[in-house]
């Protein structure tokens, strides 16, 4: 994934199930999705938009295609939030911490153990 390209919410949601079911074909997206399920169609037109974008490639069975992730979820997770944190905290995860405790959406606890936890991974590099 060379520039980041934001996926609509739609498209998230088919790169979810793609990345739960490693390699599918558009009728088993179509069934992981929850109701009311997308049209066939509309699955199809996304997987294909998906595809143009870099994210997703196939394999031809016949007429069929079984399509699966080229981007790790872990990847597109890490690239978001830099852009979620640069677009709305000046690319300071400092400041989105601040504000998530102001808002009292995490604790001091919660804010002491992430702390913490990113302590241990930075002294394993």
């Amino acid at each position: 994934m060379k520039a980041f390209k934001p996926l609509t919410k739609a498209e998230e949601e088919i790169m979810h199930v793609l990345w739960k079911l490693d390699k599918a074909f558009v009728k088993d997206i179509v069934d992981e999705l929850p109701e009311p399920k997308p049209h066939y169609n509309t699955v199809s037109t996304i997987i294909k938009i998906l595809s143009d974008k870099g994210f997703v490639a196939y394999e031809s069975f016949g007429k069929s295609n079984r399509y699966y992730p080229l981007v790790k979820k872990e990847d597109y997770t890490k690239r978001s939030m830099k852009q979620f944190v640069k677009g709305y905290f000046e690319g300071s995860y400092s400041n989105m911490l601040s504000f998530f405790a102001r808002e009292k959406n995490i604790s001091i606890e919660e804010l002491e153990s992430i702390l913490k936890e990113l302590k241990n991974d930075n002294s394993k590099n």
